[in-house]
């Protein structure tokens, strides 16, 4: 709720001195001063409406993934060629 309230006043208070700068001299700038002002209250006020009526979202997991293995893989293997061990890669089916 505090929020809410500081965010109001802001939009108040940021709208008034729109209203305040802008020259008046003439009618139509007046009331297109107006209009912005009115705008921006509105829309402050229509979004936290909004923003207020919806639920929190809600967290859900995502489904486990399970990863089959795959049929062949590639194993390292040592072995002795008659001068030394040396490695090699074997493929290996279950």
């Amino acid at each position: 709720m505090n929020n809410r309230f500081t965010a109001l006043v802001a939009m108040a208070t940021i709208a008034a001195s729109l209203v305040s700068a802008m020259p008046t001299a003439r009618a139509e700038n007046g009331q297109i001063a107006a209009g912005i002002a009115g705008g921006l209250i509105g829309g402050a006020l229509l979004g936290g409406a909004i923003a207020a009526s919806r639920p929190a979202p809600v967290y859900v997991a995502p489904a486990p993934v399970y990863v089959e293995e795959p049929a062949c893989r590639l194993v390292r293997e040592r072995f002795w060629d008659g001068y030394g061990w040396r490695y090699r890669r074997v493929e290996v089916c279950n």
